[in-house]
C-alpha cells in the first residue's frame, strides 16, 4: 500500500475503494432491475427467460443449444424455459431446414411486444436516473466505462 507523504494511507487506495463500492452498487443496482424487467415480461416465468428472449429479440431465431450457449445457460434449463415460453405463446418453432429433427426457435409477435415493452419500461426507469444530466456528463461516463470495460493493452 502506498503512503502519502505524510504517513498516510494513499489517496488513490481510497479512491480504488471507493470505485469497487460504487462498480457494487452499479451491479446491484443492474440485478434488481433485471429481475424487476424479467417480472414485468411475463410473471410466472423464472428471470432467466427473459434473458433468452431479450438474446432472441437482439440476435433472432435459433437453435436451443445456440441459445444456451449464447446466454450462459445449460441446455437442459434452457429446454425447459424455451418449452413454458412456448406453451405461454411468446415463442414459435420450426423445423431447421437442414435436418428436419432439430427445431429453431424465436419470438412470437406476441414475445415480440411483450419485450418490447419491458425494454421500453426498463428505458424509462435508465432515463429518469439520468434526464438531469448534462450531454457532457453523459459522454464523459460513456468513454470512462469502454476505458473500464476494454481489454487491457498487452
Amino acid at each position: 500500500m502506498q503512503t502519502s507523504p505524510d504517513g498516510g494511507e494513499s489517496s488513490r487506495h481510497e479512491l480504488e475503494l471507493a470505485l469497487g463500492e460504487q462498480i457494487n452498487a452499479l451491479l446491484s443496482a443492474t440485478r434488481a432491475l433485471s429481475e424487476r424487467s424479467a417480472a414485468h415480461f411475463h410473471a410466472d416465468l423464472q428471470p432467466a427467460a427473459f434473458h433468452i428472449a431479450r438474446w432472441l429479440y437482439a440476435f433472432g431465431p435459433a437453435r436451443p443449444s445456440a441459445i444456451a450457449e449464447a446466454v450462459g445457460m445449460d441446455r437442459s434449463s434452457t429446454s425447459t424455459l424455451i418449452g413454458k415460453m412456448r406453451s405461454l405463446g411468446l415463442l414459435d418453432s420450426s423445423p431447421t431446414p437442414e435436418d428436419r429433427r432439430s427445431i429453431i426457435v424465436g419470438l412470437s409477435k406476441q414475445g415480440r411486444r411483450q419485450v418490447a415493452a419491458t425494454l421500453e419500461e426498463r428505458g424509462k426507469e435508465f432515463y429518469a436516473r439520468t434526464q438531469d444530466w448534462s450531454e457532457d456528463d453523459l459522454a464523459h461516463l460513456i468513454k470512462l466505462l469502454a476505458r473500464l470495460t476494454s481489454e487491457p493493452s498487452p
